[in-house]
């Protein structure tokens, strides 16, 4: 198999996959939204981080400043520091512990107070909480946060069993430490060293940063979920409305290409009235408008062929019947005949290549201003040299300067006046006269052509135009025309998006001749 063919069979098959489809864009602009969303998510996890630290900072500085207030004549004298630790405890709803130097817990403020927080079983909460804590986990490892040590009392309490504690007594300073509960909730312990060489060890449930974290998270993800599902939702929509339709005039624009126009029907969405009914529409006509030219393309070569077989036929019998005929008459009568064929076969070839040519040049060529007056002023003086002239008489109705101006091709335009000159002369009787008129109608600029011929026959005035259609005076000398000149006369007006008619002119009853007219779009 040759790269080309290879080519087509992945051309027919529409491989979609190629790169990124449609829908595919569709489908991430969509996300876009919800990227965003998700990114808000993720920003809440570092606003987190914050919240933690500062609280944890916070934390050392109250340890600290209690520490700073306990003297050791308090230390000495419990009953005078537990209504100091009771007092702080209660406004801080913080525990508050302080171990000897041996390591021993001598003071528990809850001991004092009862408990300020408590520690919650996650196994005894509701499902609901179990969901909050399964997204708490799943968002955190999305985006890499930092995990904390699991809090526990310990058993027994004693200084070595807190790690903050033996650092703050080792480097005589505060030390903080962030873990989570058994709920994921925050708990945040500072150790302070006291001067008497005992430590203060302060615990403190930061639930509410947890609360507001995880509900901000929550109400976020319950929106990213709606706004997920409505991009699907309106992606989907897009893509059938968009993306499906246009599939479909792909796949049936790609079945012309490959030549298979008669079997294909080009859907025209009839009901849209957006850019893709419009085009659907277009495609359709542009297909009809394909079988039309198809169909026009078989008929002019069936009728070439046609043209051309009856010349060649009569040519072949002259030239067979020469050979055997002695009669240096009859002879020159067939050398007759095949000069008379071969002028009309060289004639019907050189209008078929005219006419075989005249739509790709009128698609190519660049329209320009022409004056059809000054056009037809220099044709007639042209004509009025010619000796095929001769006996008709030409009259030339010379409009206003610049009043007859249209868009076209000047070539072209000359050409569609010449044929009807040569058509009006050639039906003229000698003395005839052949009248030609421009003026500007409206909108319009009208080209006449008149004769004083025998007119056109009531049956072929709607066949005038067509291809090798002709209707030839009596006399005319053998080959002359090809029936050609006034189907192409026809293209070129239509191209330049004119009309042209043809009609008998009568008076009193009779008929006086001929008349075409060229109708084309005026111009200022």
């Amino acid at each position: 198999m040759t790269k080309s063919s290879e080519g087509t069979r992945d051309d027919t098959q529409l491989r979609w996959s190629r790169g990124w489809s449609l829908t595919a864009r569709i489908l991430a602009v969509n996300m876009f939204a919800v990227l965003m969303l998700a990114g808000g998510i993720i920003y809440l996890d570092s606003f987190r981080e914050r919240m933690l630290e500062r609280r944890a900072e916070e934390a050392g500085v109250a340890a600290n400043l209690m520490a700073a207030a306990i003297s050791d004549r308090m230390l000495q004298a419990p009953n005078r520091l537990d209504p100091i630790l009771a007092h702080f405890g209660k406004t801080t709803a913080a525990r508050l512990r302080i171990y000897d130097r041996q390591g021993a817990r001598v003071i528990d403020s809850w001991s004092l107070t009862g408990p300020t927080f408590t520690l919650r079983d996650p196994d005894a909460e509701p499902l609901r909480k179990d969901v909050a804590r399964f997204l708490d986990r799943m968002i955190e490892g999305a985006v890499g946060a930092r995990q904390f040590d699991r809090f526990a009392e310990p058993t027994p309490d004693v200084r070595r069993a807190w790690p903050e504690a033996e650092a703050a007594l080792a480097r005589k300073t505060v030390d903080t430490t962030i873990r989570f509960a058994p709920d994921r909730t925050i708990i945040i312990t500072a150790a302070a060293p006291l001067a008497d060489g005992s430590v203060l060890h302060m615990t403190i449930d930061a639930r509410d940063v947890t609360r507001g974290v995880r509900d901000e998270r929550l109400t976020l993800f319950v929106i990213f979920l709606g706004v997920l599902l409505l991009s699907l939702l309106l992606s989907s929509f897009l893509a059938r409305t968009i993306v499906r339709p246009l599939r479909r005039l792909a796949i049936a624009a790609q079945r012309v290409r490959l030549g298979r126009a008669r079997e294909v029907t080009i859907p025209r969405f009839q009901k849209r009235r957006d850019e893709i009914g419009a085009l659907s529409r277009t495609l359709s006509d542009m297909t009809a408008a394909l079988r039309a030219r198809i169909d026009a393309t078989e008929a002019f070569a069936a009728d070439v062929a046609h043209e051309i077989k009856n010349p060649l036929a009569s040519l072949r019998s002259a030239v067979d019947a020469m050979g055997n005929v002695k009669d240096p008459e009859l002879s020159a009568r067939l050398l007759t005949v095949v000069r008379d064929d071969v002028q009309r076969i060289d004639r019907l070839i050189s209008d078929i290549s005219d006419a075989s040519r005249l739509d790709a040049e009128l698609s190519r060529v660049r329209f320009e201003r022409i004056d059809l007056g000054v056009m037809l002023a220099t044709l007639m003086s042209i004509y009025e040299t010619q000796p095929a002239t001769a006996g008709v008489t030409l009259a030339f109705a010379r409009p206003q300067f610049g009043s007859a101006v249209v868009n076209g091709d000047g070539s072209r335009l000359a050409q569609v006046a010449r044929n009807l000159i040569d058509n009006a002369i050639s039906f003229s009787p000698s003395g005839g006269l052949v009248q030609v008129t421009v003026a500007r109608a409206g909108e319009r600029v009208l080209m006449r052509v008149d004769d004083d011929g025998p007119g056109l026959p009531a049956e072929g005035i709607n066949r005038i135009f067509e291809r090798f259609y002709s209707e030839r005076p009596e006399g005319e000398a053998f080959g002359k025309h090809s029936g050609l000149g006034l189907a192409i006369a026809k293209a070129i007006v239509e191209a330049h998006d004119g009309t042209i008619a043809a009609e008998n002119r009568i008076e009193r009853g009779e008929v006086k001749g001929a008349r075409f007219t060229v109708s084309l779009p005026a111009t200022q």
